[in-house]
């Protein structure tokens, strides 16, 4: 969850599932009769039009014929609407509604602009401008943290492939099983670490995998330094030839310990990706 500022209000955006939403809620918060602002802006027969064809973009589940039906008495002065109404009639996606702290109204950023320009144009240019300094503000961080992760998660790679090239191949007479040898010595650390192979993992998230993203992806700092030791465990146990089922056993016993040392010490993440950690007791 994040703040952006426009013309004294703080609005939240919020993103769920890699979409994000901006309240509709905090838009509106210091004008008079702000609980029907929204309404009165969703029963504008325009806004449905857009809230319309917005869904069928974006939507394959939209029910077009309950939409078809339901604007037939836009504009008649009996016609109401609302955010809940909008969405159990039509299952629209676009908007929805959130109870508890940071709760309200929340919409895609295409339909909060459209909302926003509803209510004023000054406020709506704005509103974008500050959006789109968030999201550069999250991509300068996010790329920053990723070229820290690529970096870890090369600390002890060649230590950890020299080792099986040395000592693990040239024990193998079947040469199908070199071909895949690296990715299942990777997978042993996988299960070591989360408690998965990287199949797994891609079988159930394959959006992400669309994406680009792999299991290592969603580790965080913790995980990726404790990743990084057990690379260089594992050549350790590759030279002393332990055979796979023991080296599973040390190694997810080193993964638990490490972190749970790291989780019970007084090291942040962003502490550990600093170059110079503070010299405190853990």
């Amino acid at each position: 969850m994040s703040k952006i500022h426009v013309k004294g209000l703080d609005i939240t955006v919020v993103t769920n599932r890699g979409i994000d939403e901006i309240s509709l809620t905090d838009m509106v918060r210091n004008l008079e009769n702000n609980n029907v602002i929204i309404s009165n802006w969703m029963r504008q027969k325009n806004t449905l039009e857009f809230l319309s064809i917005w869904e069928r973009l974006n939507n394959p589940d939209f029910k077009l014929i309950e939409f078809d039906e339901l604007v037939k008495d836009a504009g008649l002065n009996r016609f109401t609407m609302s955010p809940k109404k909008w969405v159990d009639s039509t299952g629209a996606i676009g908007i929805n509604s959130k109870s508890g702290k940071n709760g309200g109204t929340y919409a895609h950023k295409d339909i909060a602009f459209h909302f926003g320009l509803w209510l004023s144009p000054e406020f709506n240019l704005i509103l974008i401008k500050e959006f789109q300094r968030l999201k550069d503000e999250e991509t300068k961080r996010l790329n920053s943290e990723w070229d820290y992760r690529r970096f870890l998660s090369k600390v002890n790679y060649v230590v950890h492939t020299d080792a099986i090239q040395k000592y693990v191949i040239p024990q193998l007479t079947d040469e199908d099983k070199k071909k895949w040898i690296y990715a299942e010595e990777a997978d042993l650390l996988n299960i070591a670490l989360f408690g998965f192979t990287a199949k797994q993992w891609r079988d159930v998230n394959p959006e992400l995998v669309l994406k680009g993203h792999n299991v290592r992806d969603i580790a965080d700092m913790h995980q990726l330094l404790v990743l990084s030791n057990l690379e260089g465990y594992n050549a350790i146990l590759n030279q002393q030839k332990i055979d796979k089922y023991q080296k599973l056993l040390l190694l997810k016993g080193a993964a638990d310990q490490q972190l749970l040392a790291l989780r019970s010490s007084k090291y942040t993440e962003e502490e550990i990706k600093s170059p110079y950690l503070p010299d405190r007791k853990t």
